[in-house]
């Protein structure tokens, strides 16, 4: 199993169309053996210590396979709609592990 986290900055401003671009592929990752386990919104004051700013939005997600992933990737619906992360997401940082 694959686990994904991914901290999300977003532009200011730009959160709508964050909102709908999640939206739309979130509900795709069951069909490609994908879990959201957690999508979390930190805010000022759970946020205790870090070099970084806070991030928009923390992901936790789960493939049962790489091949999952990639289809998930490259789902049509999700390329379609790549435009709106595009002009919403500023930068992330993704790091790849594996749930035991």
């Amino acid at each position: 199993m694959i686990v994904l986290t991914q901290l999300i900055y977003v532009y200011p401003g730009k959160e709508q169309a964050f909102e709908e671009f999640e939206a739309i592929v979130l509900p795709l990752l069951p069909q490609y053996g994908g879990e959201l386990l957690f999508r979390i919104r930190p805010e000022a004051a759970t946020f205790i210590a870090g070099s970084r700013e806070m991030p928009y939005e923390i992901h936790l997600v789960s493939f049962d396979t790489k091949a999952g992933l990639a289809g998930y990737s490259n789902d049509e619906l999700r390329q379609r709609f790549l435009h709106l992360k595009n002009e919403s997401v500023r930068s992330s940082i993704l790091v790849e592990g594996t749930l035991a």
